[in-house]
């Protein structure tokens, strides 16, 4: 084949339609997101650990002569503080979200400084939750699953202030990509993760042995 017939051959036939997709977004919220769907995936394999951690709890009391095992009851005081600072937490939250989907970088640094704050805040509380918990880790079996459920919803509430506050410093100083609205919103989704997993987190803790 000569050069002459290559280069027409490999010339675009002229009924060929061209997509022009450079106007098209270049990301997206919700389900049309590749991020939503990693969280999505994050918060069902978590809320399994949490499941699994709860039942273990009670089929530990279930076959326990008495419970708590040689322990007196947690102290109510801090972890319903801890509790109310969560509530409180979603409406900073929602702000963020809200902020993300305007694409309003400036109301999306306000309000994910105030989730940072709010997060720093549950970890303070959350020292005084372990010091009243009345029992220490290696004490019995009870005293194991109270710290193994604590530590876990901790964990997240660490990680979740370590998002925030990497999500707040590139809103405020950069570099910034229009994506890191897609980062704020998912971050806003798995925050009421977080603060909804508490619930009964927080009845099987504080409430449990008192029934």
């Amino acid at each position: 084949m000569s050069a002459e017939s290559k280069d027409q051959a490999t010339l675009p036939d002229e009924a060929t339609t061209v997509l022009d997709v450079r106007h098209l977004p270049t990301f997206a919220f919700g389900p049309r997101s590749i991020m939503w769907w990693s969280t999505m995936g994050l918060i069902l394999i978590e809320s399994t650990v949490f499941a699994i951690s709860i039942v273990s709890y009670f089929y530990l009391r279930s076959v326990a002569s008495a419970w708590p095992i040689n322990a007196a009851q947690p102290d109510l005081l801090w972890g319903t503080v801890n509790t109310g600072i969560m509530v409180l937490s979603l409406l900073p939250n929602q702000l963020a979200k809200n902020a993300s989907e305007r694409k309003d970088r400036q109301a999306c640094a306000i309000w994910m400084t105030a989730c940072l704050l709010c997060a720093i805040a549950f970890l303070v509380v959350r020292g005084f939750e372990f010091a009243t918990l009345r029992v220490n880790w290696d004490t019995n079996a009870y005293g194991s699953i109270v710290w193994l459920l604590l530590g876990l919803h901790t964990t997240h509430l660490i990680t979740d202030a370590l998002d925030s506050a990497v999500l707040a410093a590139l809103l405020f100083v950069g570099p910034f990509e229009p994506k890191r609205f897609v980062d704020v919103n998912e971050s806003g989704m798995y925050w009421y993760f977080v603060v909804i997993a508490w619930i009964p987190i927080y009845g099987t803790i504080y409430w449990a042995p008192r029934l």
